[in-house]
């Protein structure tokens, strides 16, 4: 975290550097956001969470009856917020007791950081894995785990401004921790080394490739290869504190890392001027997307109201438009009441015309459906945790990944995908003499048949020649043609 070597005063601080970095550090020039409403029933400070090196304060929501297994969402605050203004504005509470999943607010508490309560998304001690706020907010999601009993597979972590780009950072360090984000009017993941006052880090100007925003992500943590969390990215065109060339420059990171380009997959138009782009893996789902908010300047989109689609209360960084939370949710796939992911997919075995699979089992799951290239492949309920795919190409990778189905028919999330490569087929092209001779077929009474399949080959000589394909240790089929 990025200290000054005497103190000043919030006011004579804010004023001296709003202005000249108000883009960089996520605060508009001249502001100091309001103070926020009383905390709500239900907010609770937890102190016991950790070594905390990053001198962060946990607050948590925890609605009543909240099952086992239930997901997690960490939420961000930015800059001169709290954990309680963004737990009063943002709207995340209502989707927490709709959905049931709990609710951690990390809180940046100082009042001498580059600018007051802004997480520091720019300074390696701070935002690397395993150091500083970083390790403070990993030791918060810890904690949830073990007195919340959330789901491992289903946490996320959203946030605004300095919070959201914070979140970027957290999912590029923690990759096997959460299963997706949300990064709201921020930075891109691990932009600056230099403190939160890089202004070309939020200004717009910063010129990398999708390869080079990608490999930041991939650096974050050496070794690890996938699977990837899935992103959203929210900005409002009109926003003046972060350029709205940041939502360009999230997109190509997490689109190089997930492969799948920067040409979005499909569009759609929701309400308050807010254009969804989808840009989806292998298997058909969306694996980020962006929602750009027509005319909107810095802030979190919120659409008061009591409406399903409706959340959050305006207020300085609160801006009505749309309810980003619920959007973000749904992304998230917090509103499915299905079983949870399957885990451990694994692939157990394949030959030159299958796959075989297998998974951990799933409570709740009365069967399971296997997908291979995003397609369903079993015609039948699968009660098991393990299937084989028969009927493939052979020499052709497939993706396969399964979603458990419950007593009622809802079909759950489904596992991180797995690749899987047929062998090569076998032939062998001879005489009949031969071909018994090598022990890939027989003769009986002067006729000759393949080992296995039984078909018939013909006379039992020199003369006639056959390919045989072998489908399994000591079983041929003829093919008399290409492999």
């Amino acid at each position: 975290m990025v200290r000054f070597p005497h103190k000043r005063s919030v006011r004579t601080f804010v004023v001296r550097i709003a202005s000249a970095l108000a883009a960089s550090a996520l605060l508009p020039a001249g502001g100091v956001a309001a103070a926020g409403p009383a905390a709500a029933a239900g907010l609770t400070q937890v102190s016991d969470f950790g070594s905390n090196p990053g001198s962060l304060n946990m607050y948590s929501f925890v609605p009543a009856n909240l099952p086992g297994n239930a997901p997690l969402v960490v939420a961000l605050h930015g800059c001169t917020q709290s954990a309680n203004d963004y737990y009063g504005h943002s709207g995340w509470p209502k989707y927490a007791d709709l959905y049931k999943f709990a609710l951690v607010l990390p809180e940046q508490p100082s009042q001498t950081s580059p600018l007051i309560n802004c997480f520091d998304w720019g300074t390696p001690g701070d935002d690397d894995r395993g150091k500083g706020e970083a390790l403070s907010i990993y030791q918060m999601v810890q904690y949830a785990e073990a007195n919340y009993h959330v789901d491992p597979s289903r946490i996320y972590i959203t946030g605004l401004s300095a919070g959201a780009g914070m979140t970027a950072d957290m999912l590029a360090d923690y990759p096997d921790v959460f299963a997706g984000g949300s990064i709201d009017s921020g930075p891109a993941a691990q932009c600056s080394t230099s403190g939160i006052t890089n202004a070309s880090c939020t200004s717009g100007t910063t010129t990398r490739t999708p390869r080079q925003w990608g490999d930041l992500i991939r650096n974050s943590d050496p070794g690890y290869g996938g699977p990837w969390p899935r992103v959203a990215v929210w900005q409002g065109s009109s926003d003046t504190t972060v350029n709205p060339a940041e939502l360009t420059y999230n997109r190509d990171g997490w689109t190089d890392v997930w492969g799948t380009g920067q040409t979005p997959s499909r569009t759609r138009s929701l309400t308050g001027g807010t254009t969804e782009n989808f840009y989806d893996d292998a298997d058909g789902q969306a694996a980020v997307v962006t929602f750009s908010v027509s005319g909107m300047a810095h802030g979190l989109a919120v659409d008061p109201g009591s409406g399903t689609d409706q959340c959050g209360t305006t207020g300085t960084y609160y801006l009505d438009s749309i309810c980003s939370s619920y959007y973000t949710a749904q992304f998230f796939g917090l509103d499915r009441t299905g079983p949870a992911a399957p885990t451990g997919l694994t692939v157990t075995g394949s030959t030159d015309t299958s796959v075989s699979l297998s998974w951990n089992a799933v409570p709740g799951a009365a069967s399971y459906d296997i997908y291979r290239d995003g397609t369903l492949v079993n015609t039948s309920p699968v009660t098991g945790t393990a299937y084989t795919d028969t009927g493939l190409d052979t020499g052709t990778t497939y993706r396969y990944t399964v979603a458990a189905v419950d007593s009622t028919g809802t079909i759950g999330d489904r596992a991180a995908a797995v690749n899987a490569t047929t062998e090569a087929a076998t032939c062998f092209t001879d005489d009949n003499y031969h071909q018994v001779a090598a022990g890939r077929a027989h003769q009986t009474l002067g006729e000759v048949h393949a080992n296995g399949s039984n078909q018939d080959m013909g006379l039992y000589n020199t003369y006639v020649t056959h390919t045989l394909r072998e489908t399994s240790t000591g079983s041929y089929v003829v093919v008399d043609g290409p492999c």
